[in-house]
């Protein structure tokens, strides 16, 4: 107790107070508009995929449907809260959580560009950690035992079975993932996400590294559920799968966890591979627009080819799904990354 009462004396000193301050303005500044910007894409999804299907999307709920997603979320705030009589109480209450927070979390380290010289001109980001890819890997690697959790608390067969699929599915694409962000730490030197961006400059990455862009967004289709790769929720065998027991806000968590997921791994793609924050060409109108505008531009540009996959392609079999990571990406990623190592060795010599 005393050295919490220490500790809680030191914050609340001026200078303490004011940075507590300051980090919690810049926690809230991210988080709500992810937040806004996750209930925005079901909206955005619906109409892609009512464009994609030649029918309309959500049209009356405010003017274009705009607030459709609002009334989705008060619907499932006033629902009733279902808990099994049989499943495991704490388990199931807290698997939804598990899932939400760590694609919330994930948003600490990634840059949204630099800061305006009124503000000194520093990056704007949380956390700009020097591990920061290997923080957004290991965070949005807990979202399964979310999954894994909900559906062996359900104590059902069904919701068992989705997230034994969806921790089989996740732990195949993620080794993939892995590889293919070595790839991009060695053509960066660095870890650290600000400093992969700024090596982007003049040359963004999905350009000398096209076949690893491409398995990289093949592979967080995987990572987050989303078809045709969505088997954990598949409703012709497994109900609704590893939530096929939830309601009301647990079910909403999930959902939740689900597209914020989405927008963390387009905005780790966007970094990555497509500049970040940097424009398509650094000549004098485009360089002089914001970078947060250009980072969120390229994530739409990476979420609207999320949807339009799904508007698309059939879902797969379980067999191909496995079949796709261990066979056919792994060997090509592992590849990738010895050829990779090598030219970046040689172009080294060379220079």
């Amino acid at each position: 107790m005393e050295l919490l009462h220490a500790y809680l004396t030191a914050l609340a000193t001026p200078e303490h107070g004011w940075w507590l301050l300051f980090t919690l303005a810049g926690i809230l500044a991210i988080a709500v508009p992810v937040l806004i910007g996750m209930a925005m894409l079901t909206w955005f999804e619906r109409k892609i995929l009512g464009w994609l299907h030649l029918r309309h999307g959500p049209m009356y709920v405010g003017p274009f449907g705009l607030l459709q997603p609002f009334a989705d979320a008060i619907k499932l705030m006033t629902k009733e809260l279902f808990l099994p009589a049989r499943a495991n109480t704490l388990m199931f209450v807290l698997a939804p959580i598990m899932v939400f927070v760590p694609a919330l979390l994930a948003w600490a380290v990634i840059p949204l560009g630099p800061a305006p010289a009124a503000l000194g001109g520093a990056n704007m980001v949380v956390a700009d950690i020097n591990l920061g890819v290997l923080y957004i890997l290991a965070v949005s690697s807990l979202g399964v035992y979310g999954i894994l959790l909900a559906g062996w608390a359900s104590n059902s067969k069904y919701p068992f079975l989705g997230a034994v699929r969806s921790g089989a599915q996740m732990v195949s694409y993620e080794v993939s993932l892995g590889l293919i962000v070595l790839s991009v730490i060695l053509l960066a030197g660095s870890m650290n996400l600000t400093k992969i961006v700024e090596a982007q400059q003049g040359l963004w990455f999905f350009i000398p590294a096209f076949p690893a862009f491409i398995m990289f967004l093949v592979s967080i289709l995987a990572e987050c559920n989303r078809h045709p790769f969505d088997l954990p929720e598949a409703e012709a065998e497994l109900v609704a799968g590893y939530n096929t027991e939830y309601s009301s806000m647990g079910f909403g968590m999930f959902f939740l966890g689900e597209y914020i997921a989405m927008i963390t791994m387009s905005a780790f793609t966007a970094v990555l591979f497509l500049g970040g924050w940097l424009p398509p060409f650094d000549i004098a109108p485009l360089n002089m627009v914001p970078g947060v505008f250009w980072l969120a531009a390229k994530i739409l540009l990476i979420l609207f080819f999320m949807i339009w996959v799904r508007g698309t392609l059939p879902r797969y079999r379980y067999d191909q799904l496995m079949r796709l990571g261990w066979k056919v990406f792994l060997p090509l990623s592992l590849g990738w990354l010895i050829l990779t190592a090598t030219a970046v060795k040689l172009w080294g010599n060379l220079a």
